[in-house]
Order: C-alpha cells, then structure tokens, then sequence
C-alpha cells in the first residue's frame, strides 16, 4: 500500500516566506512584496475563504476569476474525484473514457444545435483550438480556401497565448507580448456608456455592429473565416450588448460565410441568469469555447463546441496521400483528465439539482438592483450587469465621465477588502481606463450576502472620496 503524506499541514511563518522566495504570482508587481506580505488563501466554504493568518472574507469574485460556480467546499466533488482517480486517473484523448464520453453528451443536451465537443485544459487553449479549427478549414475546405483571419472586438479578452492574445482587444494586456500572429482584426466594443459612435441607444442604428461590415469589406471577405466575441464583454469592463446587437452580427457573418465564434469562459453554466449568455440574444453560433464554470474550477478544463458542418470539413480519407492529413490534427495533454471531466459532472449536477441558474437570474436581479443604490455617490459613472455578473465604472466628473486615477482605484479597492469582502476589478488592460470594479459571486449566493457585499462598497467610496 502507498504510504500516505499529510499535505495538508503547514507552517504559517515557512509558507510565508516560501510564498515570497519560491513562487512567481500572477498578474502581480512584486516588488512590493519586498515590504508586504501577500495574502494566502488556505480554506474556502460556500462563499467565505479564510487567510493564513486566520482573517475570513466574503468572496464575490467566485475565486478570483469568476469560475468558481458552486461554491468552496463540495465534498460530493471532491468524493466523485477521488474515487474516479483511484480507478483510472488519465489516459490521451486519442482514446475515450467514461467521465469525457458522459460530460460531452451533458455539455450537447445544453447545446442542442451543436454535435461534437473537444476537450482542453484552459479557455485560452479552447479559444486556440477553435483558431486551428478556422485556420485548417481555411487550407482543406475548397469553399473556404484563403479564409484564414480571425475578427475579434475591442476590449474582448480571449486567453494569455500568444494566439488568444492577437484577438484579445486589451492594449495594457498585449503590451511588450508582440508581435502578434498575422491575420487578427479587430473591430470597435459595443459599450453604449462609452460609444465609440458618440450615440445614444435609442437614436442609432447599431453601428457598432454594422461597422463590421465595412471592416470585411475593407479586409476582403474571402480572406474572413470567423469572428469572435464574449457574449457580454467580461474583463473589459462588463459591456452588455443591445438585443439588437447580435442579430445584426449574425445576418453580416452569414451573408459572408463567416463562423461566429461565441466565446462562453466566463458567461456560461449559468454566470448571467441564464445556462449560456449568448441565450439572452437571438443568436446560433457555429463554434462555442468555453472553461472556468465548466467544472467550477474543482479541475482545469476547457472545451471547444462545434456544430456538425465544421466537423464533418475534418472527415479525410487517410488512404488518399491528397487528403491523409485532413483531419483535425490537434491534442491537448490534459484533455484527458478524468478527474476534471469528473468534477465537471458533479458541478453540473449541483447546478441543475439545486436550481443554481435560477439563482443566479433572481438573486442577480436583486444584485444589480441594490447596485443601484450606490447611484448616490457623484464618483459612481454607470451600472451594469446581467444575472451575477455586475460592474461598476468610477468617474470622477460625470458629465465628461472622466475615469478616476488608478492610485484612488487601488485605494478603493484596498478599502473594500478592509471591510472584508473580496471584489473584482479591470487590472492593468486599459490605458487611463481600469476603472471598474466587478462582482461575479458563485451562483449559491443569498440576498442577505448581497447586502453584505453593497455595504461594504459604499463604506469604501466614503472613505475613499469622503
């Protein structure tokens, strides 16, 4: 018998300095940490997580990411891992197992106008694979020979890879990572707080949708073969299309013969009130990617979704030395996980069984509502949000609606957390503009957290501004 090690135990004091010596944080200047200690998460229940040094915190960013959709401590996950690990921990997606088989058919009953699911191990490498899958058809598909680009929107985030980064519209986020891949367009961000078209909603005619258009125009529509989008913009600062925006979208794509990609990472498995969030819209995608909420994060995994035309361009005759190496000729190591795909079943299954998506529509309603409230501070420049997935921009005129500076940014944040309570923000993606902060609570959150939660917001801007 294996012999069993407590890896749970530690010393607080050689974590902390480990924590400073050993590891290289994420998205982190560390040069402060040369005169402050970073915060270690150790455990995590329902919606409150405890530090190392015994400090606990409402957490309304489902993890910091937005992924952790169910909640900390599910033991049934954690129970249904275990006992897939001890009868078959890993094997190539090459060949099939029981947890990918039983996950890819839950994922089609969710998505009934598409037929095959590839798996993967992080949104950025589904984002990827839905970029070979484009890229490929463009060279073995005579009628999409020459359709390699790829349209992304301004202010979208698609992944960290150098791929998923081309037809990522962050400036601050792509900065000194280039050059980038050839073949990336991008076209304007459909905030109507900030209209690239200075209109207002009401009395325009959805150019920030029908610019599209000229853009193919411009670029040559032979040489399109997809476009990408978040159905709500996420770390760009929770941008909520207009109904109208993605049926314009749609009829343009389809009058080129271009593939919607709908990148669901962080809107889906119930994120917006909704299962998916391109649900809100009258919308079908051909491609949809999608990871974080996939398994709540109790594993690492991502998948790619495509409907049965893209499939069937990859179905080659592999004795034809013409087309032997037309078939979709990719792999993800970690694909092949079953404790993720495991983790994937069980969350799912909590979602449904506990009515999670449902929760998320009317606790989220409320949400935004009590948002609202905060209208009576003069620094706080707009509200939106869908479901749990809740922004607020800081301006410091609202007439202009100039932002404010990222120093009073980082203060207000550090005075949440002194209430605390763990929120979000748009870190280091826009130049003058990281000026929103952003809720995304696991979907079991209750009313009375809520409340929690705007409270300390508004205790923090009276600090903050007086």
């Amino acid at each position: 018998m294996d012999s069993i090690t407590n890896w749970l135990e530690y010393d607080v004091e050689e974590m902390v300095a480990g924590d400073r010596d050993a590891l290289w944080h994420h998205l982190k200047p560390h040069k402060v940490f040369k005169t402050q200690e970073q915060m270690i998460i150790v455990e995590g229940k329902g919606l409150m997580v405890k530090d190392i040094r015994g400090r606990e915190y409402l957490d309304a960013t489902s993890g910091g990411v937005w992924s952790v959709m169910v909640g900390f401590g599910r033991d049934s996950i954690a129970e249904a891992v275990c006992e897939q690990l001890k009868k078959m921990p890993y094997f190539a997606g090459v060949f099939g197992n029981i947890p990918a088989i039983k996950f890819a058919k839950k994922l089609l009953e969710k998505l009934p106008h598409h037929d095959k699911v590839f798996f993967s191990n992080s949104g950025s490498e589904a984002n990827e694979k839905a970029f070979k899958i484009v890229r490929q058809a463009s060279h073995v598909d005579p009628s999409r020979k020459g359709k390699y680009k790829i349209m992304y929107r301004d202010r979208d985030y698609h992944g960290t890879t150098i791929g998923a980064m081309s037809a990522t519209g962050q400036a601050q986020r792509r900065q000194h990572f280039g050059p980038f891949v050839e073949g990336f367009v991008e076209f304007p961000h459909c905030a109507c707080y900030r209209c690239p078209y200075d209109k207002t909603y009401g009395n325009c005619n959805i150019e920030c949708a029908r610019k599209v258009e000229d853009i193919i125009l411009k670029e040559g529509p032979e040489t399109i073969g997809a476009l990408i989008v978040e159905p709500i913009t996420a770390g760009g600062g929770i941008l909520k299309p207009v109904p109208e925006y993605y049926p314009v979208l749609q009829e343009i794509c389809r009058r080129y013969d271009i593939w919607m990609i709908m990148d669901e990472v962080v809107c889906g498995f119930g994120r917006t009130g909704k299962f998916w969030g391109h649900q809100h819209y009258d919308v079908d995608p051909e491609i949809i990617t999608m990871a974080k909420g996939l398994a709540s994060s109790y594993g690492a995994l991502s998948a790619t979704v495509v409907k049965q035309k893209i499939f069937d361009i990859f179905l080659n005759d592999p004795t034809d030395p013409k087309t032997r190496l037309n078939y979709f000729r990719d792999i993800s190591t970690y694909g092949g996980c079953t404790a993720a795909l495991t983790a994937a079943l069980e969350s799912t299954r909590i979602i449904e069984d506990e009515h999670l998506v449902e929760n998320s529509a009317d606790v989220g309603a409320y949400l935004n509502a009590q948002l609202e409230s905060l209208k009576k501070y003069a620094v706080v420049g707009d509200i939106r949000g869908l479901g749990l997935f809740a922004g607020i921009e800081f301006v410091s005129n609202r007439a202009t609606k100039e932002p404010i500076t990222e120093n009073q940014m980082a203060q207000l944040m550090g005075n949440v957390m002194a209430e605390k309570v763990i929120v979000g923000r748009t870190n280091t993606s826009f130049d003058g503009f990281n000026n929103i902060m952003n809720f995304a609570p696991s979907l079991i959150i209750t009313r009375e957290q809520v409340d929690t939660i705007v409270a300390a917001v508004g205790a923090a801007i009276e600090k903050t501004f007086g």
